[in-house]
């Protein structure tokens, strides 16, 4: 059993799904779309510089989505996404903080959570 060291800290990681209506972006004027990439590239660099941040990326729209399921032991494929909604997940970041409250206000700072929603939900670790 390994010996009890005080400094070691203990952290979780949260995915941060960041969900917006699509359509809402191309309705911004280039100043405006000039404007969130900077406050996205201000933010992901504060992750960073925080030594938080593990992961993250764009997604693609959601008309580029394909969905797969099971039924009867055969693939069923579709075009698009799993469900029509107002908002789709456009983005998100894998964090590594200590707990859900660390984790909120990172997500509460993240610019998607003024003109869209950001999901906050703890990993769940797979043995490998």
């Amino acid at each position: 059993m390994a010996a009890y060291n005080p400094s070691r800290r203990i952290h979780m990681q949260y995915l941060l799904m960041l969900y917006a209506e699509e359509a809402g972006w191309n309705r911004l004027t280039k100043a405006e779309q000039e404007q969130g990439v900077a406050a996205y590239k201000a933010y992901t660099e504060a992750l960073s510089k925080a030594g938080v941040l593990k992961g993250s990326n764009r997604l693609q729209p959601s008309s580029a989505a394909t969905t797969v399921r099971v039924a009867n032991g055969k693939p069923q494929v579709l075009d698009g996404p799993y469900v029509e909604s107002k908002e789709q997940i456009g983005g998100y970041y894998l964090i590594d903080v200590a707990d859900l409250d660390a984790a909120i206000s990172w997500a509460a700072r993240c610019p998607g959570a003024s003109h869209g929603v950001v999901e906050v939900r703890p990993s769940w670790s797979m043995p490998t």
